[in-house]
C-alpha cells in the first residue's frame, strides 16, 4: 500500500481518471452552490507532484479524458455545469480552451465517462438516467433507468464500459424507495475507451 495524496493535504477525493503518461486527474468534492472550494487535481507520474488545473469548482465530481488525452471533462453537482477543458499539457489549459458546455437542470450531475469516440456520459443523480454528450458538449441523447417514471432507481450515481465493447452498466439506488440497490445494464453509443477512470 502507498498513501499518495495523504489526508492531511485538505481534499475530498471524488472521482479519478490516468492519462496516458501514467498521472492521474482527480476531483475535489468541497464546496457548495456559493462556495467553489474543491476542483480538479493533476498528480503527477512519479506521484510526487499536485498541481491544480482547474480550481473554483463547487462539488467537483466526474472527471475523464477525450482519447487522445487533450479535452479534460468534468462535472459540478452544486452548480449542475459540464466543463469541456482543452488541455495544452497535462497541467496547463490551452488559451481560451476551458468552457462550460452545458448547464443541467434539476440536481445532480455525478461521475461521467468517456467512449472511444469521444461521446462523453453523465450519470444524473436524483434524475434516474444517463445523459450522453458529442465531443464537442452538446447533447445527443439519453439513457432512462427502468422504474424512474414511478420515481424509483432515482440515484444514479456511475457507469461503466465493458473493454472492448459498448456494453455499458448503471449503478443506482433506490434511497427509501423500497427496492435497494441495482446495476442497469445498455448499450452505449460507441465503445469502450482504454484509459482507466474510477469513482
Amino acid at each position: 500500500m502507498q498513501v499518495i495524496v495523504p489526508k492531511t493535504d485538505g481534499y475530498l477525493i471524488d472521482d479519478l481518471v490516468f492519462d496516458s503518461h501514467g498521472g492521474f486527474y482527480f476531483t475535489d468534492f468541497r464546496g457548495e452552490a456559493n462556495d467553489p472550494a474543491g476542483g480538479v487535481y493533476y498528480v503527477s507520474p512519479d506521484f510526487k507532484t499536485i498541481t491544480p488545473v482547474l480550481p473554483h469548482v463547487a462539488i467537483a465530481n466526474g472527471v475523464g479524458l477525450s482519447p487522445d488525452g487533450k479535452t479534460l471533462w468534468v462535472t459540478s453537482v452544486a452548480q449542475g455545469l459540464l466543463y469541456r477543458v482543452e488541455l495544452a499539457d497535462p497541467t496547463t489549459i490551452a488559451p481560451f480552451g476551458a468552457a462550460i458546455t452545458y448547464k443541467f437542470t434539476g440536481f445532480g450531475p455525478d461521475s461521467l465517462r468517456v467512449d472511444a469516440d469521444g461521446n462523453v456520459y453523465v450519470a444524473m443523480y436524483s434524475q434516474g438516467r444517463v445523459m450522453v454528450f458529442n465531443p464537442a458538449g452538446y447533447p445527443i441523447g439519453q439513457i432512462l433507468i427502468p422504474g424512474r417514471e414511478t420515481g424509483h432507481n432515482m440515484r444514479s450515481t456511475s457507469l461503466a464500459f465493458k473493454p472492448g465493447t459498448n456494453d455499458m452498466y448503471i449503478v443506482t439506488n433506490d434511497w427509501d424507495g423500497g427496492q435497494g440497490s441495482q446495476i442497469f445494464h445498455a448499450k452505449g453509443f460507441g465503445k469502450a475507451l482504454t484509459m482507466y477512470s474510477h469513482q
